[in-house]
């Protein structure tokens, strides 16, 4: 795998004013306009450390900085690797994901991941860019991810995605008491210090999460978390930045409460859907996995020290 790929590129003076994205378009005519603006949405691409939004203004003489990751492997190989499939017809296929499996191939992952499963599972999701997976679980949050198994079913879920249709609940654990129910209502982007890392900033992207607490357990509380948008770490971040951080989670407050779970406590327990062919809502949940509900039954009985 190839190391990062790093580089500056000056704002020429007769591009001054226009579009970013169509100014990068055109000086780097290797990239698609399409990839440029999800690497500065994504926040790899940037002015003087800050991140930027395609529809910016260029400006003589600005330095545009590239930090991009690593490219993905270009053939994704079929591997015999379990997974539990909770709803499958010829257009969708919904997956109960283990904690621990990563999505799909990038840096440092080329195998073993919940794609190269679905390849074996589903030899159809071939030609599907990223076979048909249109959102994504962190490697260490369990529960329930939808998949498309044709270009018009991926193209509809991607919608009901930017629309909000699609809905998604979470369990989590946190540490502290939250209120007894709220709502998160800040911008999230790339932490411009630690690139693995999102963080709570003015010029990030719209995200909203609102939770209610299902249950206190001492010094920690059990959440219902609803996105209303969905960033990278979004309910990871949002509640690190309330000040009640998951249970377990190392990089954003929680690395203290790691042997309660060994990782994160962040389930994606409900799934609404509507179907892209039939047009029937599908509401789909998936209980909490061995670990998580271990850890809600020690600190039931006191074992949260």
């Amino acid at each position: 795998m190839k190391d990062e790929l790093r580089f500056c590129l000056e704002i020429a003076p007769d591009e001054e004013g226009l579009r970013l994205d169509r100014t990068l378009a055109r000086r780097l005519p290797q990239f698609s306009r399409t990839t440029l603006q999800g690497w500065l949405r994504d926040g790899y691409i940037t002015i003087d450390a800050r991140p930027v939004s395609a529809a910016a203004p260029a400006h003589a003489g600005e330095c545009v900085t590239f930090d991009l990751p690593p490219p993905a492997p270009a053939d994704i190989l079929a591997e015999d690797i379990p997974i539990r499939v909770v709803f499958e017809d010829d257009t969708l296929i919904v997956v109960d994901k283990p904690a621990g499996l990563v999505v799909h191939p990038g840096a440092g992952c080329a195998r073993g991941t919940l794609q190269n499963a679905l390849l074996h599972h589903a030899p159809d999701l071939a030609p599907l860019a990223r076979s048909g997976i249109v959102h994504r679980l962190d490697k260490d949050t369990s529960g329930l991810l939808v998949v498309a198994r044709t270009e018009a079913a991926r193209l509809a879920l991607i919608g009901q995605l930017k629309t909000r249709e699609m809905g998604r609940e979470y369990e989590a654990l946190v540490i502290g008491a939250p209120p007894a129910t709220g709502m998160v209502d800040a911008p999230i982007g790339r932490d411009p210090r630690h690139r693995t890392r999102m963080s709570v900033r003015r010029d990030g992207r719209p995200a909203r999460s609102d939770f209610v607490v299902l249950e206190r357990l001492g010094a920690y509380s059990l959440l219902k978390v609803r996105l209303h948008s969905g960033r990278t770490h979004q309910i990871r971040v949002h509640m690190a930045h309330l000040g009640f951080p998951l249970v377990g989670d190392e990089t954003y407050g929680g690395g203290r409460t790691r042997h309660l779970l060994g990782r994160q406590a962040l389930h994606a327990r409900r799934l609404s859907v509507r179907h892209p062919r039939t047009g029937e809502l599908l509401q789909l949940e998936v209980p909490r996995p061995d670990d998580f509900a271990h850890a809600i039954t020690a600190l039931r009985h006191g074992g949260g020290a």
